[in-house]
């Protein structure tokens, strides 16, 4: 089992290393993201205990997304 700290050193990697493909792949990133980090600085990981790979394919094919909001407005 992975402990902790190879969990977030995993992390660490995968995000540092993605940001820089899509970085230098995308110049519109580039330009977006000058100065500034791609991802957020937390993350989040869990098991999903006796869920079969399945159930979760089952549950993304059929869940309902959200209605946008393209009503919003910050004031």
């Amino acid at each position: 089992m992975i402990g902790r700290v190879g969990i977030s050193r995993a992390v660490q990697f995968l995000k540092g290393r993605s940001s820089h493909m899509l970085l230098s792949e995308f110049g519109i990133l580039r330009e977006r993201y000058w100065g500034q980090h791609l991802w957020g600085r937390g993350y989040w990981v869990s098991n999903s205990g006796n869920v079969t790979g399945e159930v979760w394919a089952e549950y993304i094919k059929t869940r309902k997304l959200p209605e946008p909001d393209d009503d919003f407005e910050v004031t």
